[in-house]
């Protein structure tokens, strides 16, 4: 077997491991690979895990536009993958990356979870670093 025909059936079997739900998605958490820090929660269909393993680079399924897209495709915060790790149920990815721009959340902050519960309301913990429209143009 030729070294390509031999990383095609590694890949394969990756791919294999994961159990994608009904709609054929798995949740995939991004991780901050040198803090630590959670960055965001995305979906990833198997031609998303598939791109991701071949490109190095986070590629994601989006629900709302159903399409798949690559992180920072648009804004140039591009997530470059570090690791990728499966669950002990094989039913969620955690993918350890360097945020280029250091800007995760399409709101222009550093990370999603950007909201903490507190006395039976949500306190925004961090501010933009850039606008929506500092990053994606007037449109947006």
């Amino acid at each position: 077997m030729t070294s390509a025909g031999m990383e095609q059936t590694a890949a394969a079997a990756l791919l294999d491991a994961i159990r994608f739900d009904a709609a054929g998605l798995v949740p995939a958490i991004a991780q901050d690979a040198a803090t630590g820090e959670v960055l965001m929660l995305a979906w990833m269909d198997r031609a998303a895990v598939e791109r991701t393993l071949e490109t190095g680079k986070a590629c994601y399924w989006s629900r709302s536009r159903q399409r798949s897209w690559m992180k920072g495709e648009s804004s140039g915060h591009l997530q470059i993958v570090r690791s990728i790790h499966l669950d002990c149920d094989g039913d969620a990815l955690l993918l350890k990356v360097d945020q280029l721009g250091g800007i995760a959340c399409h709101t222009g902050r550093r990370r999603c979870f950007f909201r903490r519960a507190e006395g039976g309301g949500w306190v925004v913990e961090l501010k933009p670093i850039k606008t929506e429209a500092e990053i994606y143009g007037s449109g947006s």
